[in-house]
C-alpha cells in the first residue's frame, strides 16, 4: 500500500513490518505513520512479506532470506512509485532487525528502528518464555492447554522449525548507514543497544511505553502518540 504525495517525493520511507503478534498490533499504528508521513511531502510504503500478513504463501514457510528478498523488491517499488532518491527503512520489533539486514542490498540511506531485535537466540527464548506463560494463563484458557496442543507456536501463531532456526542464528551488526533506535521499552536496560550505538547508532527515548510481550495486552493495538513526531523530527533534521 503506497501512501502517495502531492507530485515527486524527494525521500520515502519503507515500512518493514514485524511478525505474529507484533504485526496485528502495529498495523494502526504502521497506517498511521504512512499517512501522516505522506501529509509531510514524504513518500511510505506498507507491505507483509510472503507468507505473512495479506501476502500469499504458508506461513511455516516462512524464511529469512525470502524476507530480505521482499524488502530489496518493496524498496525498488518505492522508488518507482515516488519518483524518490533516498530511501529511509523504518522497522517494528523484528521488521526492525530484517530492516538492518536488508539494508545494504535495498540500498537504505538511513535506518529508524523501533525496539530491534538484535539477539535472535535471546528473542527465540522470550518467545518460547511468553508462549509457555500464554498455555497455562486462567484469563485465556479455563483449561490450560497441553504441551502437545501449544507445540510449534509463538503466541497464536505457527512457527516453522526452519524460522526458528533462521532466527535463532540472528546477531545484528551494525549498518554502514546512519541509525536511530527509538526505544520504548519500559525498562531499558543499559548496552541493551550494542553493538550499533558502539558504531555512532543514536538512541531516542520514547515517551510511551510498549509492552510489546504483555499477554493480557495480545492483540490490543499499540499506541504510540509521540512516533510520527519523532520520525518525522529525525527525517527533517537529515534532509
Amino acid at each position: 500500500m503506497y501512501h502517495g504525495t502531492a507530485g515527486h517525493a524527494p525521500v520515502g520511507v519503507l515500512l518493514c513490518p514485524p511478525l505474529g503478534q507484533a504485526l496485528l498490533r502495529t498495523h494502526r499504528v504502521y497506517r498511521q505513520l504512512a499517512h501522516g508521513l505522506a501529509t509531510r511531502g514524504i513518500g511510505a510504503l506498507r507491505f507483509d512479506y510472503r507468507g505473512t500478513g495479506d501476502s500469499a504463501g504458508d506461513s511455516l514457510a516462512l524464511d529469512w532470506q525470502h524476507c530480505l528478498a521482499d524488502i530489496r523488491s518493496a524498496a525498488a517499488e518505492l522508488r518507482v512509485r515516488s519518483g524518490c532518491a533516498t530511501v529511509v527503512g523504518f522497522g517494528a520489533q523484528l521488521g526492525g532487525s530484517l530492516a538492518l539486514a536488508a539494508a545494504s542490498a535495498a540500498g537504505f540511506a538511513r535506518l529508524i528502528l523501533w525496539d530491534p531485535v538484535l539477539d535472535g537466540a535471546r528473542h527465540v527464548a522470550e518467545l518460547d518464555a511468553w508462549q509457555e506463560a500464554l498455555r497455562t494463563d486462567p484469563l485465556h484458557y479455563a483449561k490450560p492447554r497441553t504441551v502437545e496442543e501449544a507445540a510449534g507456536q509463538w503466541l497464536g501463531f505457527p512457527v516453522g522449525a526452519q524460522w526458528r532456526a533462521q532466527l535463532a542464528g540472528w546477531r545484528a551488526e551494525p549498518a554502514r548507514v546512519p541509525t536511530l533506535i527509538l526505544d520504548s521499552r519500559p525498562e531499558p536496560a543499559a548496552g541493551g543497544w550494542s553493538p550499533l550505538v558502539e558504531a555512532g547508532a543514536q538512541v531516542c527515548a520514547m515517551s510511551t511505553s510498549t509492552h510489546w510481550g504483555d499477554l493480557h495486552r495480545l492483540e490490543h493495538a499499540i499506541l504510540a502518540p509521540d512516533l510520527l513526531r519523532v520520525v518525522g523530527e529525525a527525517l527533517e533534521r537529515a534532509a
